[in-house]
């Protein structure tokens, strides 16, 4: 059996040319042109096979969990009540200019986009045609700065580098201090997001699961975050489509001409598709391509959605022998406790909580205060009740982030906690 997958993987290499350093060229959405050099690709991941010769193997038993998880709804349903995972990121801003070094509104504004993507809130999501509205999926997986380095110390997500570098390729550079760039987190246990001036018409590339943990993750132009200058691509939907790619999602189209992109729901169709197509657009003997999926290569205001095969894909990264599932438990999205002088006048504990969470408020306004619980999109958890005897009760959550908002009408004090 794992014969069998080992073969599938070395055809899907063959096929998905780009499983170590997918990319994506800026192209005029008005007169679309395919994207030059397109062999690139293969020739990282060629590079990448030829000096990591258990690459092939590893890729082809990722691949064979997949297809385990898939076939068995079991568990798909188990992943679904787990809660939602929260992946920590910490974005290498790598600049030579004042406009690289891309402020941190902006990164927020871009882990924004990536939140409302995955979990299916982002406000054209209903422009998705009803062909395929049935399709359309919230993927249980979210996104949030680092709030500790892999030292454990306090850290706001992001690394700011200068470099004499004017311009990057697919080389990887970028992620090697020594060249120029900024050296990977763990990627155990953060998503690496590198942000910085790529070259060559370059939008973005990613590393699939199985690739080294020194070049594991993300890069993208840093004028394709919201509402940089990279139009008609700036909406941030760079990110989405190659943090799709870094969760194990191929391109609809399959890298050929009527290819698999190992997703059932996603219809066949010819190759990508430019700009913003109008619907349907008939290829493959299809109803239609999804060219409004975001692993098309539309602008960013004409892609809005995953399918729910491609949730299911992702999240099989994160069940049984999952290559991912290390992130799912990571602690680099809460903030470490910290040694104090003086006893702070709020204080959650235990944190991470399972059953109750503590709050210890101060004792002379402790009937003023107001405890609610929120996710990180901002909406409350009903099910988190506070007793009004600074406990609250916490089971009823799904693993993973969460934010206490305390007022007492006159001040508003928040503080994060993890579930488990």
């Amino acid at each position: 059996m794992k014969g069998k997958f080992y073969a599938l993987a070395l055809s899907i290499l063959g096929m998905a040319s780009a499983a170590s350093a997918q990319d994506l060229r800026l192209t005029s959405s008005k007169t679309p042109t395919i994207p030059g050099r397109q062999c690139a690709t293969m020739d990282v991941l060629q590079a990448q096979l030829a000096a990591d010769p258990s690459l092939a193997k590893r890729m082809a038993t990722i691949e064979a969990q997949t297809h385990t998880f898939q076939a068995n709804p079991a568990s798909i349903a188990s992943r679904t009540t787990a809660g939602v995972v929260t992946i920590p990121v910490v974005v290498h801003v790598v600049y030579k200019t004042a406009a690289e070094n891309v402020s941190t509104a902006q990164v927020q504004a871009q882990i924004d986009v990536l939140n409302k993507d995955f979990a299916k809130l982002n406000s054209d999501a209903n422009l998705v045609p009803s062909a395929f509205s049935g399709l359309a999926a919230n993927t249980n997986i979210q996104f949030v700065l680092a709030q500790r380095d892999p030292n454990g110390n306090p850290s706001n997500g992001i690394v700011r580098t200068l470099t004499k570098t004017t311009s990057w390729s697919s080389n990887d550079a970028v992620k090697n201090a020594k060249r120029g760039g900024s050296n990977a987190w763990p990627t155990s246990s953060y998503l690496n997001l590198w942000v910085c001036n790529l070259g060559q018409g370059l939008l973005g590339y990613a590393q699939f699961p199985g690739g080294s943990a020194s070049t594991d993750g993300v890069v993208v132009l840093y004028s394709s975050l919201p509402n940089g200058s990279a139009a008609p691509y700036n909406k941030g939907r760079t990110a989405t489509h190659e943090v799709g790619h870094w969760l194990n999602l191929r391109h609809i189209w399959g890298d050929a001409s009527c290819g698999n992109d190992l997703v059932s729901d996603t219809p066949t169709q010819q190759t990508a598709n430019y700009g913003c197509p109008s619907f349907p657009h008939v290829t493959c003997n299809n109803q239609g391509d999804m060219s409004m999926n975001y692993m098309d290569y539309t602008d960013d205001a004409c892609m809005y959605m995953f399918s729910t095969g491609q949730s299911t894909r992702m999240n099989a990264l994160f069940g049984a022998g999952g290559a991912r599932a290390s992130l799912a438990t990571s602690l680099g999205g809460t903030a470490p406790r910290q040694m104090a002088t003086t006893k702070p006048e709020v204080q959650l504990f235990p944190n991470p909580a399972t059953q109750t969470l503590n709050v210890t408020l101060p004792a002379e306004k402790a009937t003023t205060w107001t405890v609610k619980v929120y996710d990180l999109l901002g909406y409350e958890m009903k099910q988190a009740r506070y007793n009004g005897k600074s406990q609250v009760a916490v089971s009823g959550l799904p693993q993973g982030l969460y934010q206490v908002v305390i007022s007492d009408g006159q001040q508003t004090i928040r503080q994060r906690f993890q579930k488990e």
